[in-house]
């Protein structure tokens, strides 16, 4: 997309999580100077590992989103960018390359020329394409360029990353947001956005991967060179943590996410054994039925789900050949990032440096919202301004053979960029 920005332009971007729904609305000036007058936010409902299950519920979850966002910003919008996230987010990397007159250098035209080649077809199977990034080129089979513009080649080609959802998905959350008589202005990855919002530019350059673990689902993206390289997500989330204490302990829901705010960690210290916490058995309110348990007996349920999703995190990179990169730092962020320990468990696990990322690329963001939880929705606003994607001239649906895989296609790549 790409705006041409008056004065002041109002935009505004949908997070639909599985733990909770954020509507933001910014203004933005002729400079592209972003400011935040507007937020909402409440519990998700109908919405399971980004998967929209109740069309009704969800539909009242996002109006109240809006609503309370529109009520503090003094405006109504018609139009919001929205996120993507789900279990079965893919990438898929696609090259083209063209001839060159080696007498003369590369032009506009040359890399608009190869820009078409690569995204001339598209075949996107049974998915949906949000995302078409063309993120570098090569000159003669070397190094990795960002813009070969003046230089001279016999050869120049063109990488292209595509990021899919199933369209069933998208087909699902349109009706949502329809219902809620509002327009799509927009999709991003809930972990491009992330990045966006995150990372500083040389982590971006150098080589980082963003891990937003959300209530339903983790998302993974990488990016290289400044740009994402691969995406992916896996259907673990800090709901599931919740889960656990719940089923492990016998006590309700809610209480057992009051129990992981509160007491949880994501690993023991000699101390936890000594400390107790109060558990409230299912379906009893009476503080005489109270039991009292180490605070070790909850961190042991805790630990085990923390440590398995890294380790499902871990083999995603590994497929995707990132694995082994040592100089690839780890950002976390999303709302189950923000357990304690968390980041000590991941460094352990995916054996690089690792940090807690918030959003930092908008000025004067309000309090409120900087925290992990609302990484996403920030990242929106800097992807609608900042950011256009071309669609290709062509896109086909029809079934991806079996014996050429996207996982296979994208650790091909970039084995190819780094050896």
């Amino acid at each position: 997309m790409q705006h041409a920005f008056g004065k002041t332009s109002t935009i505004a971007a949908l997070d639909i999580g599985s733990s909770k729904v954020c509507c933001i609305i910014a203004k933005v000036s002729k400079d592209k100077r972003i400011s935040v007058v507007g937020y909402g936010y409440n519990a998700s409902r109908g919405i399971k590992n980004g998967v929209v299950t109740d069309i009704g519920q969800a539909t009242i979850a996002v109006g109240n989103a809006v609503q309370d966002a529109e009520q503090m910003a003094n405006e109504r919008i018609d139009k919001v960018i929205i996120s993507i996230g789900n279990e079965k987010v893919r990438s898929v990397l696609k090259s083209a390359s063209i001839a060159l007159n080696k007498n003369r250098p590369i032009s506009d035209s040359d890399l608009e020329k190869v820009y078409l080649k690569g995204t001339a077809k598209v075949n996107v199977g049974e998915y949906s394409l949000v995302h078409c990034i063309h993120n570098s080129y090569r000159l003669d089979g070397g190094e990795l360029l960002k813009d070969p513009r003046n230089l001279f080649a016999e050869d120049l080609a063109i990488n292209i990353l595509l990021g899919l959802v199933p369209e069933h998905v998208c087909k699902n959350i349109n009706t949502v947001i329809e219902n809620a008589h509002l327009d799509i202005s927009g999709r991003v990855f809930d972990s491009y956005a992330s990045g966006l919002a995150c990372l500083v530019d040389d982590e971006k350059e150098m080589g980082a991967t963003v891990i937003d673990m959300g209530g339903g689902t983790t998302s993974i993206a990488c990016f290289r060179n400044g740009h994402p390289i691969y995406f992916a997500s896996i259907p673990v989330g800090g709901n599931n943590v919740t889960n656990d204490i719940a089923y492990g302990l016998t006590t309700s829901f809610s209480h057992a996410e009051r129990l992981k705010t509160l007491h949880g960690c994501a690993f023991l210290t000699s101390q936890d054994s000594i400390d107790t916490i109060n558990v409230y058995p299912v379906g009893e309110e009476d503080d005489s039925c109270i039991k009292q348990i180490p605070r070790s007996e909850l961190i042991s349920i805790i630990t085990p789900r923390i440590e398995e999703t890294f380790e499902m995190v871990n083999r995603k990179l590994y497929e995707a050949g990132l694995g082994q990169d040592s100089s690839h730092r780890v950002v976390l962020t999303g709302g189950a990032s923000q357990l304690p320990g968390v980041v000590d468990v991941a460094a352990m696990v995916l054996d690089k440096q690792v940090r807690l990322g918030r959003p930092k690329n908008i000025l004067n963001l309000p309090d409120s919202l900087y925290a992990p939880a609302f990484a996403t929705c920030v990242g929106m606003l800097l992807f609608d301004v900042n950011f256009s994607e071309r669609r290709p001239k062509k896109i086909i649906s029809k079934p991806i053979s079996a014996g050429n895989s996207w996982s296979d296609n994208i650790a091909m790549w970039l084995k190819t960029m780094w050896g």
